[in-house]
This record gives C-alpha cells, sequence and structure tokens, in this order.
C-alpha cells in the first residue's frame, strides 16, 4: 500500500470522501472538534450501515490481503493435537490465541505502518484540496453582483432546506471574533456580506459556543434588516437551528423573534382602505415573510426536542412567540378607521393556516401546561385577538347573508386553491379567522383552557363565555354550509363549515368538554331552532337548508352517542317549541325525522330535501333507539313502523329502474336509491341492539332483509357505523336469542359462515404457511387460533330457543365413511363430526382427532349448562349414553369387568360433561369434577364411570333448613295466621313482613312456612280482582283424558331430572314419580288451551311450549310431592301477571297476547324483563354493562337462561325458593331487580374474566356463587322506589299491542 499508483490514491481519496459525506449529519451535530473525533473512533458501535461503506470494505480487502496468510498459518499451528502449541478446540481460546499471535507478527507490524503512512498522505491531499476549493469559492464570490432578487415564496423553499448535506469548516476563537468585528454595522458592506458567507461555512455549535456570541448576535440580528444580508443571516440561523440543542437554538429564536418584532414596529405596513391587495413579493414584505417562515419551521419542529431540556428554554421560545402575536395590540396606537395595520399573525396564518404550531404545542402536557399559564397571566390578549376576529366573521357573515355572492366565500377558495403572490384585505383576514378557530378550538378541549372564559371584548357589552363562543361557531356554520349536491373541491377543508365541524368533533369526543361547551341549554337550542321552525311551517332563512340540517344531524348524532349527551336528549326538558310549551330534544329530532320519511316538509323544496338529509336524521334517533332508555321514549312514535314503511317503498323503486346496459352510464339517481335503501335497512337493523328493540324489528316483518344485510357487511367486515366500536358482536348475539332471529341468521348463510371458518381453524390451517410458519402445537385445548370460533358458537346457541330452532327434528348423518374434503356446513354436522364421535370413521375423518373433540366437548359443556337445550340433545342423540359408550372403551383391558380407565385428555371432558348433565344442584349442592390434572401421585382424583348411578362424591349433602315449629312459624310471618278481616292492607303488611324475614331469617322461609306462603298469598292475590291480569283459571279435567295424555320424551327426561334433583334434597317420596308426571299432564292440558294457533314457520311454534316446565317442577318440589297442591297453586297463579314472567310455559303463544306477538317466537321473559335488566344494569352496574358490551356477549342472553330454567344449577334450592317467593310477594318487576343484584354480585368475577375472554363460558358453565337474596333484597328494594313506575308500568301493557 505504501506504493500506491496515482489512480489508487484517487480512488482511496474519493472513498474516504464518501464516507465522511455520509456521516456528515453525525459531524455536524458535533459540539467539538473532540467530539467529532469520538464519532469517529466509535462509528463501528454506532452506525449499522457501517460495514457497509466502500472506504470500511476496502480496508477489510487490504487487512485480508495483507494478514490472511498469517492468520491461515497461526490458526493450523494452533490446532494441531500433537505439537506443543496445541490449545485444544476451545473456540473463544483459539480465536483470541490467533488475535495475539497475529498482532505480535512482523507482517501486521509492517501493515499498520503503511497503512499509517498511506492515510496521513491521502488525508492531507484532501486537506490540500478543500482549502483550494474554498480559496476558487471565495473568489468566485467576490466576482458576483452582491444585490440579489428576492425569490418568489413557495413551499419548498424554506430557509432550513439548507441546512443538510453542507461542508464544515474548524474555526478557532480569534477568528470568530474577527467574523464579530466585521459583521459590525459600521464596516462596509461587503465586509459584512464576505464575514457572513465564511459564518455559514463553520460549525454553528462552534458559534454559539464562542466567547463573543453576544456580540456576533447582535450583529446578526441588526443584519436581519438589511435586504442584501438578512437571506445570508437566515441560513446560518436555519443551520443552528437544525444542529444545536435547545439551550442554543432558543437564544437564536428569541432573537429572530425580537428582530421580526422591530422590524413590525419600525414599517408598520397597513392597508389602505381602498387599497385591493398586498403583494407578499414585496422586499420588505418578503423578507418578513421567510424570517416568520423559519420561525414557524423551528415552532412545529421544536416539541421533539425541547421535553429533553430545561422548562425555562422552553418557556423562553413560547414566552418570545406569545410576545410576537401580541405586540401590536400593546404597543402600536390605534390606527385611523380608514386604514388596517398588518400583523405578525397576517403572515403566519398564510404560512400556517390551521396553526399546526400550536396544535403540536398543546398536545403534549409538557409544553401545555406552559402555554396556557402564560395565556391566563401575561397574554390573554393573544385569546382574545382570536375571538374577536371570529366575531367580526360571524357578524360579517350576517350582514351578507342577503347579498347574492358572499365574499368570505370566495376569500376561502382562493386561499387554497394555487399559490400567489397578491391577497386581498378580506383574504389575509379570512386567513388569521381560519388561525384563530383553529387556536380556539385547540383551547377549548382542555380544562385550563376552558378556565380563560368568559372573555370581555370590545364593543361588547358582557364577556363571551364558552356557550357564546360555541353559539357564534355554530351560526358561521349555519351561514356557509356545503351544498349535499355540490362538488367536493380540494378546499372544502378551508370551507367555514368544515372548520366548525372539525372543532365540534373535537368538543363531542370529549366528556366534560362537550359538558362545559355542547350541552348547555343555549346551545342545544341553537342546534334545534332550525328543526323546531320546520316543524311549526316557518322557512328557514338558509341558503342551503338541506345542507346546513345534515350538518346539524351530524353533531347532534355524535351527542347522542355519549351518555351524558344522550340523558340530556331523554330527560332534559329545556326546549321551547311554541307558546312558552317546553319539550324534550328528542321528540324534537323525531317528529322532524317522520315527517322527512313520509315526506311532509312543505317548507323544504324536492330539490334540497335529498335523501342524505332523511338519512342523517334517522342515524340521530338511531343512536337514541339503539339503547334501552332511548327506545323506551321514542318508541309511542312508532319510527321502527315509519323506517319499514319507506324501506318498502324505496325497495320498490329500485326494482323498477332498468337493468343497466353495457357501456351506458348508470345516472345518479339509481345509486342514490340503492343508498337509500340501505340505509334505512341499516336503521331497521339497529333496532336489533335492544331486546324490545328485536321484537319492534320481528313486527315489520324485515328481519330476514336486515339479518342478510348484516351479514354482507360482516363478511365484508366493514364498520357498523362511524359510532359504534365493536362492530356487530353484541347485534348478532341478540338476534340469536330469539327463535326468529336465528332463524333470519341460518337463513342468509351466517350459521353456514360460521361452521365453515370453525372448521378451517380446527382441521384446515393455512397451507401456504405451514412450511415458514409452522402451526405450534396447541398447549390448550381451545387455543388463540379457534377461541374466537368458540365464542362466536356459545353466543350463537346460548339461548336454547336457537338450539331448538337450528337442531329441532334434525337427525346426525353417521355416515359410515366421510372425505377428507368434506366440510361441516350446519350445526347438526358439527355435532356430528366433533362431538358425536362414535365411530372409527368419524376419528379417521379428522386430522386433529384429539384436539378437535375436545373442542367439541367442550361447546357441549356449555350447551348442556342450559337444561332445555340438554333435553333436546339428549332426547335427540342420546349424548349421555354416547359418552357412556366412549369411557367404557376408553380402558386398558376392554373384555373385563373392572378396567382401569385411561386418564387422557378426552375421558376428563367426558368426566366432566357426564356429571354436569347427571347432577342437578347449586354451588354447594354438587361438586363438578375439574378438567385439569393435578400434580403429585394421583394426578386425577375423581372417580370416572361408564355407567349409571354414577359415584357418590359428586352429589354433596344439601344445607339443612331448620326445622320450623308452629310457633316460629307464626312469629316469622304472623299474617298467614291472622283472618283477612282487612284485605286491602294485608298483602302491604305481608310484604312488610316477608321483606322484614328475609332480611333477618331468611332461613326461615323454606319447607312448609315457604308452601303456606305461596299458597296464602297466590289465593288471596287470585281473588282478587284488581290484582288478577288474566282471566281466572276455570279447568276441569277428567281423570281419562289426563292419563290418555302423552308426554313428549323432553317432557319425560325433564320429570326424571326433577325426580332426581328432588330426591338428593329429601324433598320427595317414593310415590313422587306418578304424581310428578300426573301433574305435568294436567298443566300441558290446561295450557293448551291458554295457547292460540299460529301459522309460524318456526319450529319453537309448531310443537307446543320449545322446552320443559321448569316452574311446575319447582312448585312440585316446594309442595314436597302434593300434586294437588302443586296444580291448585299453578292454577291461581296463571290469573296474575307475575305468571307471565317466572312461568316461561305458561306465557308462550298465550291467548291473551295479539296474534302477531303470540306468533312472534320471542317471549316476554325476553323483551321485557331482560329489556329492564339491560336498562338498570346500564344505570347502576356501569362497569359490567361496558364489559358485556366490549365481550360481544348479552346480559339478556344470560337472564334469558337464568329465568327459563328457574336459576336451576346456578343457585341454591333455598334461594330457588326465595326467587319464587320473592316475584310472587314484592311483584313481579322483583324478578328485573333480581337479575340485576346477581349481576353486581358477580361484577369482580365478570371484569376480571372479561381480560381473559372467559366471560362467556364463566357465566354459563359456573354456579352462582355466595349469592343470597336476603342480602341484596334492600337493594332490590332501592330499585323498586326508583324504577317501579317504569318497569311494572310496562309489564302490565305485555297484553297489548306493540307500538
Amino acid at each position: 500500500m505504501s506504493n500506491l499508483s496515482a489512480e489508487d490514491k484517487a480512488e482511496l481519496q474519493l472513498l474516504l470522501k464518501q464516507l465522511l459525506r455520509s456521516i456528515n449529519d453525525r459531524i455536524a451535530d458535533a459540539e467539538s472538534t473532540k467530539c467529532a473525533e469520538e464519532i469517529l473512533l466509535h462509528l463501528e458501535e454506532t452506525d449499522k450501515n457501517f460495514h457497509n461503506y466502500e472506504f470500511v470494505r476496502y480496508l477489510r480487502q487490504y487487512v485480508e490481503g495483507s494478514l490472511g496468510t498469517v492468520v491461515e498459518e497461526e490458526t493450523k499451528s494452533l490446532t494441531r493435537g500433537d505439537g506443543k502449541h496445541g490449545i485444544g478446540t476451545g473456540v473463544d481460546t483459539l480465536i483470541h490465541a490467533v488475535i495475539q499471535s497475529t498482532r505480535d507478527s512482523t507482517e501486521y507490524q509492517q501493515m499498520m505502518q503503511n497503512l499509517k503512512n498511506t492515510m496521513t498522505m491521502v488525508v492531507q491531499s484532501l486537506i490540500n484540496k478543500f482549502e483550494e476549493d474554498q480559496m476558487k469559492k471565495e473568489e468566485m464570490l467576490k466576482e458576483k453582483q452582491h444585490g440579489q432578487s428576492n425569490s418568489q415564496l413557495t413551499d419548498n423553499c424554506s430557509d432550513s432546506d439548507s441546512s443538510f448535506n453542507q461542508s464544515y469548516a474548524f474555526i478557532r476563537q480569534e477568528q470568530l471574533q474577527a467574523l464579530a468585528d466585521k459583521l459590525d454595522s459600521s464596516r462596509p458592506q461587503e465586509m459584512r456580506w464576505e464575514a457572513l458567507q465564511a459564518l455559514c461555512c463553520v460549525n454553528p455549535a462552534d458559534v454559539l459556543s464562542c466567547e463573543c456570541w453576544s456580540s456576533l448576535q447582535r450583529n446578526l440580528c441588526t443584519a436581519l434588516t438589511d435586504p442584501d444580508l438578512s437571506d445570508d443571516v437566515l441560513q446560518f440561523f436555519a443551520k443552528s437551528f437544525s444542529s444545536s440543542p435547545l439551550n442554543v437554538t432558543r437564544e437564536i429564536y428569541t432573537s429572530l423573534a425580537k428582530c421580526v418584532e422591530s422590524s413590525f414596529m419600525s414599517q408598520k405596513q397597513s392597508f389602505p382602505s381602498g387599497s385591493a391587495t398586498i403583494d407578499v413579493n414585496r422586499p420588505e414584505i418578503s423578507r418578513l415573510l421567510k424570517q416568520i417562515r423559519l420561525m414557524n419551521d423551528f415552532q412545529k419542529e421544536v416539541t421533539t426536542i425541547w421535553i429533553r431540556h430545561p422548562e425555562k428554554y422552553m418557556e423562553e421560545v413560547i414566552e418570545s412567540t406569545l410576545y410576537l402575536l401580541s405586540f401590536h395590540h400593546k404597543h402600536i396606537p390605534a390606527s385611523p378607521a380608514t386604514e388596517k395595520v398588518l400583523e405578525p399573525i397576517h403572515l403566519l396564518a398564510l404560512l400556517d393556516i390551521k396553526a399546526t404550531w400550536f396544535k403540536k404545542w398543546m398536545h403534549g402536557c409538557y409544553s401545555r401546561t406552559v402555554v396556557l399559564r402564560l395565556l391566563e397571566k401575561k397574554y390573554k390578549s393573544v385569546v382574545v385577538a382570536a375571538l374577536q376576529q371570529c366575531i367580526h366573521y360571524s357578524e360579517s357573515c350576517e350582514r351578507s347573508t342577503n347579498e347574492t355572492t358572499n365574499p368570505e366565500s370566495a376569500d376561502q377558495q382562493s386561499i387554497g386553491s394555487v399559490q400567489r403572490g397578491v391577497y386581498s384585505l378580506k383574504e389575509l383576514e379570512y386567513a388569521v379567522f381560519v388561525h384563530s378557530l383553529c387556536l380556539l378550538g385547540k383551547l377549548l378541549i382542555y380544562n385550563n383552557g376552558r378556565k380563560l372564559f368568559p372573555i370581555r371584548v370590545s364593543e361588547r357589552k358582557d364577556p363571551v363565555g364558552l356557550t357564546d363562543l360555541v353559539v357564534i361557531l355554530i351560526n358561521i356554520m349555519y351561514q356557509h354550509p356545503k351544498p349535499t349536491h355540490s362538488d367536493t373541491s380540494e378546499t372544502d377543508f378551508l370551507s367555514p363549515s368544515c372548520l366548525v365541524m372539525e372543532v365540534l368533533w373535537m368538543i363531542c369526543e370529549r366528556t366534560e368538554c362537550a359538558a362545559d361547551c355542547l350541552y348547555p341549554t343555549p346551545v342545544i337550542e341553537t342546534l334545534l331552532s332550525p328543526v323546531i321552525a320546520l316543524l311549526n311551517g316557518q322557512q328557514t332563512k338558509f341558503k342551503f337548508p338541506a345542507a346546513t340540517l345534515t350538518l346539524i344531524a351530524d353533531i347532534l348524532a355524535r351527542v347522542a352517542n355519549t351518555d351524558r349527551g344522550l340523558a340530556l336528549f331523554l330527560y332534559e326538558n329545556n326546549l321551547v317549541v311554541a307558546h312558552s310549551e317546553r319539550t324534550f330534544p328528542a321528540h324534537v329530532v323525531v317528529q322532524l325525522t317522520l315527517r322527512l320519511l313520509e315526506n311532509k316538509l312543505s317548507t323544504i323544496s324536492e330539490f334540497d330535501m335529498s335523501h342524505s338529509l332523511c338519512g342523517a336524521f334517522i342515524f340521530v334517533c338511531r343512536q337514541i333507539y339503539n339503547t334501552c332508555e332511548g327506545l323506551q321514549v321514542l318508541r309511542p312514535y312508532g319510527l321502527h313502523k315509519a323506517i319499514a314503511a319507506a324501506w318498502k317503498r324505496t325497495s320498490s323503486l329500485s326494482e323498477r329502474v332498468p337493468t343497466p346496459v353495457p357501456g351506458a352510464t348508470s345516472g345518479g339517481a339509481t345509486h342514490e336509491l340503492q343508498d337509500m335503501e340501505e340505509t334505512l335497512l341499516d336503521s331497521l337493523l339497529n333496532f336489533a341492539a335492544t331486546p324490545k328493540g328485536l321484537l319492534l324489528l320481528q313486527q315489520t316483518g324485515a328481519i330476514k332483509d336486515c339479518v342478510s344485510y348484516m351479514f354482507s357487511r360482516f363478511t365484508k367486515k366493514l364498520q357498523v357505523s362511524r359510532c359504534e366500536k365493536f362492530g356487530y358482536g353484541v347485534m348478532v348475539t341478540q338476534v340469536a336469542a330469539t327463535a326468529p332471529g336465528v332463524a333470519a341468521l341460518h337463513g342468509s348463510g351466517f350459521v353456514k359462515a360460521m361452521a365453515v371458518e370453525l372448521w378451517s381453524v380446527l382441521e384446515c390451517g393455512r397451507d401456504d404457511v405451514g412450511v415458514v410458519h409452522p402451526k405450534p402445537t396447541p398447549m390448550d385445548p381451545i387455543d388463540g387460533s379457534c377461541l374466537k370460533s368458540f365464542l362466536s358458537f356459545v353466543n350463537l346457541l346460548s339461548s336454547s330457543r336457537s338450539v331448538w330452532e337450528l337442531l329441532g327434528r334434525q337427525p346426525l348423518a353417521n355416515k359410515s365413511e366421510y372425505t377428507l374434503r368434506e366440510m361441516p356446513t350446519s350445526i347438526p354436522d358439527l355435532i356430528d363430526r366433533l362431538i358425536a364421535v362414535n365411530s372409527d370413521a368419524k376419528i379417521h375423518s379428522l386430522f386433529h382427532y384429539e384436539q378437535s373433540h375436545t373442542f367439541g366437548l367442550r361447546l357441549l359443556s356449555v350447551l348442556c349448562s342450559n337444561l332445555d337445550s340438554f333435553l333436546l340433545l339428549e332426547s335427540q342423540y342420546y349424548i349421555c349414553s354416547m359418552l357412556l359408550k366412549s369411557q367404557r372403551e376408553n380402558v386398558r383391558q376392554l373384555n373385563t369387568d373392572d378396567g382401569e380407565f385411561i386418564i387422557d385428555n378426552l375421558s376428563v371432558e367426558r368426566n366432566h360433561v357426564l356429571v354436569r348433565v347427571s347432577v342437578v344442584g347449586g354451588p354447594s349442592e354438587r361438586k363438578l369434577p375439574p378438567r385439569a390434572l393435578q400434580e403429585g401421585e394421583d394426578p386425577y382424583p375423581w372417580p370416572m364411570f361408564s355407567s349409571y348411578p354414577l359415584p357418590n362424591c359428586y352429589i354433596l349433602n344439601p344445607t339443612k333448613s331448620p326445622q320450623n315449629s308452629p310457633d316460629s312459624e307464626i312469629g316469622t310471618l304472623p299474617p298467614l295466621y291472622e283472618d283477612l278481616k282487612n284485605e286491602e292492607n294485608w298483602m302491604e303488611i305481608c310484604r312488610r313482613q316477608y321483606s322484614k324475614a328475609m332480611t333477618s331469617k331468611p332461613n326461615m322461609i323454606t319447607g312448609k312456612v315457604l308452601a303456606d306462603l305461596l299458597e296464602k298469598v297466590v289465593a288471596h292475590l287470585s281473588n282478587s280482582s284488581t290484582e288478577c291480569f288474566f282471566p281466572p283459571a276455570q279447568y276441569t279435567a277428567e281423570e281419562k283424558s289426563v292419563t290418555s295424555v302423552v308426554l313428549s320424551s323432553v317432557e319425560q327426561l325433564g320429570i326424571n331430572t326433577c325426580l332426581r334433583y328432588g330426591s338428593d334434597l329429601k324433598l320427595l317420596t317414593d310415590n313422587a314419580v306418578n304424581d310428578s308426571t300426573l301433574l305435568m299432564k294436567h298443566i300441558k292440558i290446561f295450557l293448551s288451551t291458554q295457547k292460540v294457533k299460529t301459522a309460524s314457520e318456526l319450529i319453537t311454534q309448531q310443537e307446543g311450549y320449545p322446552g320443559y316446565d321448569w316452574l311446575a317442577s319447582t312448585v312440585f318440589l316446594i309442595m314436597a310431592g302434593d300434586m294437588n297442591r302443586s296444580l291448585g297453586l299453578l292454577l291461581n297463579l296463571s290469573s296474575l301477571l307475575t305468571s307471565a314472567f317466572i312461568w316461561p310455559a305458561r306465557i308462550e303463544a298465550s291467548v291473551h297476547f295479539p296474534v302477531e306477538v303470540a306468533g312472534s317466537g320471542i317471549p316476554p321473559l325476553y323483551w321485557c324483563t331482560a329489556h329492564y335488566v339491560e336498562m338498570l344494569l346500564k344505570a347502576e352496574v356501569p362497569l359490567v354493562h361496558s364489559v358485556f358490551r366490549m365481550s360481544g356477549f348479552t346480559p339478556s342472553q344470560m337472564c334469558l337462561h337464568w329465568l327459563t330454567q328457574c336459576f336451576w344449577n346456578y343457585l341454591d334450592w333455598t334461594e330457588i325458593c326465595h326467587y319464587i317467593s320473592t316475584c310472587v310477594v314484592m311483584g313481579p318487576d322483583y324478578q328485573v331487580y333480581m337479575c340485576v343484584s346477581i349481576f353486581k354480585h358477580l361484577q369482580p368475577d365478570i371484569l376480571q374474566l372479561t381480560q381473559s375472554q372467559e366471560l362467556q363460558v364463566f357465566l354459563k358453565e359456573d354456579p352462582i356463587r355466595g349469592f343470597e337474596v336476603g342480602d341484596y333484597l334492600p337493594f332490590m328494594e332501592e330499585l323498586e322506589r326508583s324504577y317501579r313506575h317504569i318497569v311494572l308500568t310496562d309489564m302490565k301493557t305485555i297484553s297489548n299491542s306493540v307500538q
């Protein structure tokens, strides 16, 4: 290398130069020469591209050529096992030994010496060449003219752009002092210019840290006012901003701000009243514009670094900015009325019209705190000026309302259209208005920003508060709406309506901000005053009524989407409609929506009344009626009927549209009709968000179309709406809880898609990623890949009515052969392939037999937690026999009677399911075996079985109730043994005594006391004309006709389940079998006389009640197996309103309901009880309500599950009895309060298990531990005082037609 040719030297120089250029930014950031050296020494550690540089590659090649032979020889020598230098095979030891030997070699010493000499020569050549180039550059610069023309302002002309790709030379302190002296204003112009050119080539860090910086800074600021030197000073400032820390750049920034201030003070640019324009290319204006442009660039970038520095540096930058924006109002005397003074805010608004710099400053709490403190204490005039600008613009809009053209609108079009150099005064004022509006909007969303209000402004007697400001903004929006039929232009984002809407949207998204700014009565009145005017038949003053009303609807929808805003719409009677009559905002909105749907607004022309306007107000109503409390308010208006009628009209019109001809353009009217049809269908679909709303949707006859529409959007993964965060999960679950809903889901292809997706996840997988990303072996039967599908099926099949609708009369395939490509497409198919795996053909058809079968057993376990679902599965598919047979075959020796069970994943799952379906009981009445193995010698101590009876260890001894003597019974409930002389007060006394007994000694109300209590209370109420809701039961049946009644297999299985439970509780005698069967036959005959025949195609409506009568069995057990007392109590109960809710079988397709409701397949337990549970849950236990919404599950699903089977398997027998007695004695609305209390009791578990996505399985499979009715009765009584006037009143209307 020492004998390099000229070409090699040139190449090495080029490579070194390339390396230095690549790391130029790192060297430029160095504060001193020593720092630069440190950067170069540690470059390999800090630069990930180090080994890709050509210079480094050249050096590596040179080292390999010089030392390659030496390294090889040393390696061979050291790895010889027989030599004296052998060191074994340790890799690290070998490497260190080779390195040490190589460094000690002669070749290494010679290479380093040659390398040093060569690089010294190359570096010196580079330095000489640099000095030559510098001298040539100075000579060329001297030849150029000193005057430079001002360049036109463009987007890419920022002075900060010149701060990159520069070469720097290191300089001494003496040289900097000399440059500072040359820059003095007393020096000749040429000398100052040369000094500036030299200064631009020096590292800014060296300049800013020199001892003469104060004098240099003063001279630079003076040079800024010189037209010939200003650009060079800005170039140096820009370099300094990009390469220096904040403690240095803040001095430059504050100096620059002072220079700009002094320029405005000295020049005092103004607009005479007759002047139409101002030319920003004028030298004095262009110079100021460039200076402010540099300041604005720094303002937007400094937020990324100032948190790393002391707060005082940041405060200096912020204060100098605010002072610059406010100085004019303090120091310049009032101008004549004929002229307008140019201010810094005018030029700043031109450069950053939407105040991006202020938004960035307000984003972080670190800087926001300082900004708001300074605005409050010293620079409130900045906020005052912004507020005055908005007021002035609003007033100018009002003055120009009657003009044919709007100059302000033209201003916003010209501001954002093209780059120009000439602006009118109105255009500049509009830019300042936009800047001011964005600044105020950012202030409003923060609490301390709102504390700046109210603000006193000139020409206004009263200070302007938050409400006044929002009203002003809304009025600006009214004057400049974007026409609905106009073309979208690129300047729309600067239109007044868009700007105001952005501010209002930000306010809506923040609860406290919305409460302070949007929810006060004057703001709501301003928003709804045009709506009220239209309802009163008055003409609007808007130029574009439809566009204005659409904007209003957008804001109203966002307000109604929040809990606080919805409460304002529903419950605050603060709107004056006419003649001092006040009403609620929700009523005003729904009335206008109905008129729009019926085309009954004569004050708006057909051209203005577009479909989008109607859709916008329907969307507002949708935010109201997709909540339980909102639907309660809007239901009397029959909005669902109006939307359904409009949808049918629109659908018929769209069907008449001719088929498009190839090549022809389809008209806009066709697309508008299709959009309107989808809007109406989507609006109808959202009624399904609540239980009662789902009934209303079913009554319209559009449920199938709505579900098909939902499925089409679901498959495309489209958002529900701009206000909905959690997708269609809740809506699908709500729909799936009912027979017509799940039938619609099945008909739309939704169920098939779910089945195919599940099979793809379980059995197929993704072949294209199998090699690169092999699928991990699942550690859990339901791992992350299939958990979503599992929970989807749990939601779908949660209701027994859904299971009956999808599985009723559906046999399993049980084929002798299954092809590997055969995929299940229905629920019976999935049961056949995943649950009823009872043949070798089914086993061999599964790629992942154990995992897939375990998945099916887990799903079966959840399904069987619903007793009605289990009875259907057992009656049709003999689930228990199949599981027992599989257990018998899962032993070590098949041919022996006492073969030991093989404990594996499947046998444990089967054992769990068998115990779950074979034993009935609450948390202290049965013991379910765990699914996990235990540590120790006996990993699974729970006995398995393959035939009945099952081991006794799974049946726990029931808690014995205290034996009540007659005296104690009398002391517990005295009204039972008193004469009914004062019948009016007897029930009230009974309720008080019952409440007292339940809260003090709840265990006393069991056994005979409970039976007597129920019998007495039901008899008393059924004999009262005011308490009888249904006609008294007129039932007589001959013994022959009763004995001839044939019970279904489901009913027989239910009786067996009841007898097992009664036997475990020791409540029944040996004759209970006949009595229980006889009771069920009597009830079947009686209920058959109470049902209406429907033409429904639903399976659940064709064969009587879809399930077992759990209440009748509960009463049978309460009466200790006494058939006559049980029948008498049930017949008397049938005339009470309570029976409609605690006795689902009694009210199924009842003759006491309108035909359309009776044939709907939706029980009142769902659309009434569950509806109010969700409504009260949102108000009383909001965390639980929110968790359900996020999980995609619904409280109504669990309420329907619990109440249908009278809490069997969820509560202990004592609490089940207390549930029945509480609803009978205290009133049917206590059923709602009971469910709310249970959710309140389960709140800690619900919140915890939602995070691990176990909420559905926990609620379905686990009993309700620790809940006692007596403990929560005081809470229920509080709920009664707050909500009985709503809940019980609505319960009493269940026999009326659905509105």
